[in-house]
């Protein structure tokens, strides 16, 4: 692993910062709240409104990171008494002692919440784990490429990668289409990237997609939506 540095962001939250790629895992102008805005409003709370029925969400994580994504998406879940199967995928996770260095639990500062977030963090890879009632967790130590849980699994994709600048082999189309593949019907992928290229590799792969106001800092992100023609 690089050398990697705990910042603190705009909004007084943590975040990490890997020097030698000039690159960090969340906006500085927000790490808590670019992952409101992007994953829990722009995704969740999009996909209940357009699937108010549905009292099951299976969602996948294309990088657990510092595991921001999946704790603000547990404490969702208990709020909205909607249960969240959630599957996060991460090559190199990261050690406990820069866990310990984040701030988000005290963000959140409830007994309960930083339960949680011990507990998602303290959750084994490579099986699903009750986190609470509303939540089960499944960590995957693997590469998107070894990843192959069969197609049409997920309700909702959070595309949490590297920008394309830094990773460009996360955002390219063979990649785009396997998450294309791996949603169900009228699944929703969400991401805080609005590069164009991206958008237009969405979009061949048969995404509907949508460029909506990103979060502070960020002028645009981008949803996608899988239609299949029957």
């Amino acid at each position: 692993m690089p050398d990697i540095k705990v910042i603190e962001t705009r909004d007084g939250s943590s975040s990490l910062l890997i020097p030698e790629m000039n690159e960090t895992y969340h906006s500085t102008h927000g790490a808590i709240t670019e992952s409101e805005y992007v994953f829990l409003k722009m995704g969740v709370d999009h996909f209940l409104e357009n699937h108010p029925n549905q009292n099951e969400i299976r969602i996948l994580e294309i990088g657990f990171g510092t595991g921001l994504n999946a704790w603000l998406t547990a404490l969702a879940a208990e709020e909205l008494k909607v249960k969240f199967k959630f599957t996060s995928i991460e090559k190199f996770p990261l050690d406990s002692n820069l866990i310990d260095q984040l701030n988000y639990k005290y963000k959140k500062d409830t007994a309960e919440s930083r339960k949680i977030f011990e507990n998602i963090h303290r959750a084994d890879w490579g099986k699903e784990c009750s986190i609470r009632d509303w939540f089960d967790l499944t960590k995957e130590q693997t590469d998107i490429a070894d990843f192959n849980p069969a197609n049409e699994s997920f309700d909702l994709i959070y595309f949490d990668a590297f920008a394309p600048s830094k990773q460009p082999e996360m955002w390219s189309q063979n990649v785009l289409t396997k998450m294309y593949d791996l949603l169900k019907n009228r699944g929703v992928f969400v991401t805080y990237c609005a590069q164009g290229q991206f958008k237009r590799d969405l979009k061949a792969v048969g995404f509907e997609t949508e460029e909506l106001k990103g979060p502070p800092g960020k002028k645009e992100m981008t949803r996608g939506t899988k239609v299949e023609v029957i």
